[in-house]
């Protein structure tokens, strides 16, 4: 089928490059749009000429270009959420390329600044500003949930990343999403937890100043990891004012945050900005026994416009999180009355700590073409206590495990952009270079009983390295009618030294392999209304490097492939109203299951196919009402096991967000906000069920120029839920059999937080 898709799009693109296009008799215009508080160039501001048709949106610098225009009189609007539009009359000029400049000023988020693009294929970045802007964040792992059709859980103690679900995929940790933060990757290949492993709790919250992201295997410099999809944060590169936050809440929840404008109006005034903000949680949690969670961040962040056409930014970040938890446990447990819903069989807990640097620089070379260089290096610690079977193994001191392992990371991107002609049509060629390398010293599974060691089950050094390299080109065919095709192809190096001889012969092993992934997109926008499109994509997942060294079998798959389509409508009928809907089927051709908690060899579940259905919605009907509705249908099974036992397991069927925002006045707000996911298959024929939940949180907020207060209910109904959910085989002390059942990770309670924030 994708053979047939890419052969129809290249026939497409052969048949409109015939077009004929007068390229005579025309003018152009290029501009330049300030934040009119900061003087600073504004990125991503929409750009549309009424009379022409034609689109465009700004650069880094806040700069646009559109060409082959007609004399004579025209309108242009300017909007971006957060800004207030900017409609003026322009006169275009024969022959000439007319200057203009454009101020725009800070003000509330409206829906009716949303347009839909031409020269944009990023669909959902409006709506993740939107969104981004309005909802009560509580921490920077919370703002995954941002992303329509996301799920999180998290089921030890705070500490550990979250589990994720998307599009019928169970992420685990990050396996099949790409995320990163500032260009830097956040995903750890080859983790002693789980492969791709994304621990986000780095990244304060107040700081981010946008995000972005999209769906399926499309995006041409998203590489590994991004099966499922990608999210990509951006941090503020300034302050707009100085900040105190302070936030309480029950079962001794406490978080301070500040962050401090370095430079002022002066450095505004020689366009430099700098500022440093820490962050300080604690957390006992609702568990019986103190969860005791602690965590830490500073990150400083130095920005520098150099002249009109250069920026650079030097962003520093250290984190460090320790916490003890419950763990999962198995239903018998209550049942059985050994201990509640809150209590724990087995102390679980553990520490983790990042420091990195990350350099951004970005160079306009001419009013067409664009270079963007990223640099980044860092180190990473994490250490995990576990227990998921209690007394499976060893009857007598249990099944604590231990994962630790301490890493080197480094690696940059290099990213080139030209807008350019084909036959008299516009077109925007993209070109990129990415090396990534991490080496990972004592990866580390042990077995322990108290947190003191007893036996290593599994210890080595991994070195993996990731090259890549990617071009695109896209075409305007019609003012209207877009389409790109390109591709990249990654290269791996990756190798295992084992440090336990009597695991292997193999003291180590090397395994090198790549893959060609080609991605192609036609879209067609009326006016900006409505876009129909088509997406497809190849994408990929690399497998954990302990896999292709337990099992060389899974060698010449090292990059498992996915191929992936999508068909989708975007549609704004009204100035208050956007809607989008999608369908699509995703093949991965290999999934390999390496259980990083117990060490064993990989399991091949072969073939997967995933199809389903995303809808999402966003009204205002007024400008205090604001109503927003996610939905996502999946059904995911694998292709080489029989009917009815072939089941993805934990791959959700059916979930849905949304909520209700009123604003009253400008300085007032009050949100209602349900999650919703429907029960889900915990095993692979559908024996066991992993129960879904219905949550309702509350929130309120009152600010002015200098001071906020929030408030925030989650779990309204103090429903009883379970946030983690696995079919488990585990063994009670004491007991002479094991059981495969249920084991599970009780939601939060109804939980009140209260903030404050003090701005100079």
């Amino acid at each position: 089928m994708h053979h047939y898709i890419l052969k129809q799009i290249l026939v497409l693109l052969t048949l409109f490059s015939m077009v004929p296009v007068a390229g005579a008799h025309t003018g152009s215009i290029r501009g330049k749009v300030k934040d009119g508080t900061t003087g600073k160039g504004l990125e991503g501001v929409n750009v549309y000429l009424s009379r022409a048709g034609k689109s465009a949106y700004t650069d880094a610098f806040g700069s646009f270009m559109i060409r082959d225009l007609k004399p004579g009189l025209d309108s242009i609007r300017l909007s971006i959420p957060g800004h207030q539009a900017v409609v003026a009359g322009i006169s275009v000029e024969e022959g000439i390329t007319t200057a203009l400049e454009y101020s725009m000023r800070i003000s509330q988020v409206a829906l009716k600044d949303v347009t839909i693009n031409a020269e944009r294929q990023v669909n959902h970045s409006p709506v993740s500003l939107v969104d981004l802007k309005l909802r009560p964040i509580n921490t920077a792992q919370d703002m995954m949930r941002l992303v329509p059709g996301i799920f999180l859980s998290q089921h030890q103690g705070g500490g550990k990343a979250e589990q994720m679900f998307l599009r019928g995929f169970d992420l685990d940790h990050g396996t099949d999403i790409n995320i990163s933060v500032d260009g830097m990757p956040v995903n750890m290949v080859s983790h002693a937890h789980g492969q791709g492993y994304a621990d986000l709790h780095f990244l304060i919250p107040e700081l981010v100043d946008n995000m972005e992201f999209g769906k399926g295997p499309y995006t041409i410099d998203k590489g590994n990891l991004a099966t499922a999809g990608w999210v990509a944060f951006r941090t503020k590169d300034y302050l707009d004012h100085s900040f105190v936050k302070l936030e309480g809440g029950t079962y001794g929840y406490f978080r301070a945050v500040t962050g401090i404008d370095l430079l002022g109006k002066d450095g505004q005034e020689r366009n430099e900005q700098a500022y440093i903000a820490a962050e300080y949680g604690y957390n006992r949690s609702y568990f019986d026994q103190s969860q005791d969670f602690n965590r830490i961040n500073l990150t400083a962040k130095y920005s520098k416009q150099i002249g009109d056409d250069r920026q650079l930014s030097i962003t520093l970040s250290g984190f460090h999180s320790n916490w003890d938890a419950s763990g999962q446990i198995p239903e018998r447990a209550i049942q059985e009355h050994l201990i509640d819903r809150f209590g724990q069989l087995d102390q679980e807990g553990g520490e983790t700590g990042r420091l990195h640097v990350n350099v951004q620089y970005n160079q306009s070379i001419n009013h067409n073409s664009n270079l963007k260089l990223n640099v980044y290096a860092g180190t990473y610690s994490f250490s995990l206590y576990s227990n998921f079977t209690f007394y499976l193994v060893d009857t007598i001191n249990g099944d604590q495990i231990h994962q630790k392992e301490n890493r080197i990371f480094e690696g940059f991107h290099l990213a080139y952009s030209n807008k350019h002609r084909i036959a008299h049509l516009e077109a925007l060629f993209e070109a990129g270079l990415e090396i990534r390398n991490d080496n990972t010293n004592n990866s580390e599974l042990s077995h322990t009983v108290d947190r003191v060691f007893l036996n290593d089950i599994r210890l080595g050094d991994i070195h993996e390295t990731n090259l890549g390299a990617y071009a695109n080109e896209t075409i305007h065919l019609l003012p209207q009618l877009v389409a790109g095709i390109g591709t990249r192809y990654d290269y791996f190096i990756q190798s295992y030294l084992n440090k336990i001889p009597a695991l292997s012969e193999l003291p180590s092993a090397q395994y090198n392999n790549g893959a060609f992934c080609p991605k192609a997109v036609l879209y067609y926008n009326v006016g900006t209304k409505s876009r129909i499109y088509i997406n497809y994509g190849i994408g990929f997942h690399s497998n954990d490097t302990r896999d292709i060294y337990f099992k060389p079998s899974a060698g010449s798959d090292v990059v498992p492939l996915e191929h992936a389509v999508d068909l989708g409508l975007i549609l704004k009928p009204l100035p208050g109203l956007l809607l989008q809907t999608a369908i699509y089927r995703m093949g991965l051709a290999q999934e390999y299951t390496y259980s990083g908690d117990a060490g064993d060899e990989p399991v091949l579940h072969g073939k997967t196919l995933r199809s389903g259905l995303d809808f999402s919605g966003r009204y205002q009907p007024f400008k205090w009402l604001f109503i927003d509705a996610d939905l996502s249908l999946s059904k995911a099974r694998y292709q080489d096991l029989p009917e009815g036992q072939n089941y993805v397991e934990l791959a959700p069927a059916l979930c849905s967000t949304g909520g209700v925002l009123i604003r009253p006045m400008a300085n007032f707000s009050f949100g209602l906000r349900y999650r919703y996911m429907d029960d889900r298959p915990a095993n692979t024929d559908n024996t066991v069920i992993a129960p879904g939940y219905f949550l309702l949180d509350l929130s309120a907020s009152f600010s002015r120029p200098h001071y906020e207060f929030g408030l925030q209910i989650q779990n309204l109904t103090n429903t009883n839920w379970n946030e983690a959910a696995f079919d488990t085989e585990t063994r009670l002390r004491g007991e002479a059999k094991p059981v495969e059942e249920l084991c599970f990770t009780p939601g939060n309670p109804i939980f009140l937080k209260l903030s404050a924030c003090y701005k100079f």
